[in-house]
């Protein structure tokens, strides 16, 4: 099911090489429910974590699009096809694994920016009945950091099994969330941090 660490993206969720030590690891809350709308099967996801980046370098990291091959897991593509004002549209390619097969998934979404606040993602084209996804980001003054709220449904264009599929579902987000967290805190160097404040 890793198809969902980039499709619950849609925007840039790094996969970090170094992670904070266990005792400053961001703390993640995740579920997945299995609903029915218009007599379909689709899944919605939550996930709320937070970290000591500020806002600025949470935004910066969160938009930075054609980078997310370096850092999402299973995606072998990400290309911005146009931008227009807060609007851009999103062409990725990636690979589900999903038991023993393995798909590839190509997408074209459209990401309505709402600068340091919240990123809408929604399908356009690909392979998804069903796609949409909210990041929402909230500055915390107590600390300096920022909490990350994620909210999405999805309806994938192949089988997924209901009971079983929600379990994966929610493991790959586990996942897929943590190495997005865990790379938000990453201090990189000295010249960039001084670009992100």
């Amino acid at each position: 099911m890793r198809f969902l660490v980039f499709l619950l993206l849609g925007v840039g969720a790094p996969l970090a090489t170094a992670q904070a030590p266990k005792a400053e690891l961001p703390k993640l809350e995740v579920s997945v429910n299995r609903v029915d709308q218009d007599s379909q099967h689709m899944y919605e996801v939550d996930a709320t974590g937070s970290v000591n980046a500020p806002l600025p370098k949470v935004w910066r990291i969160l938009t930075n699009y054609e980078r997310m091959t370096e850092f999402v897991p299973d995606m072998e593509s990400c290309k911005v096809l146009s931008r227009n004002g807060n609007e851009v549209i999103i062409e990725q390619f990636g690979v589900a694994r999903f038991l023993f097969m393995n798909r590839t998934i190509h997408l074209i979404v459209r990401a309505t920016e709402q600068p340091m606040s919240a990123i809408d993602i929604a399908l356009i084209s690909g392979d998804m009945k069903h796609y949409e996804s909210r990041w929402e980001l909230v500055p915390i003054p107590e600390t300096g950091g920022t909490k990350i709220i994620y909210h999405g449904k999805l309806l994938p264009s192949f089988y997924v099994p209901g009971l079983i599929g929600s379990k994966m579902i929610r493991s790959d987000i586990e996942r897929m969330m943590s190495a997005v967290l865990a790379r938000l805190d990453r201090r990189d160097d000295a010249r960039v941090e001084a670009i992100a404040k």
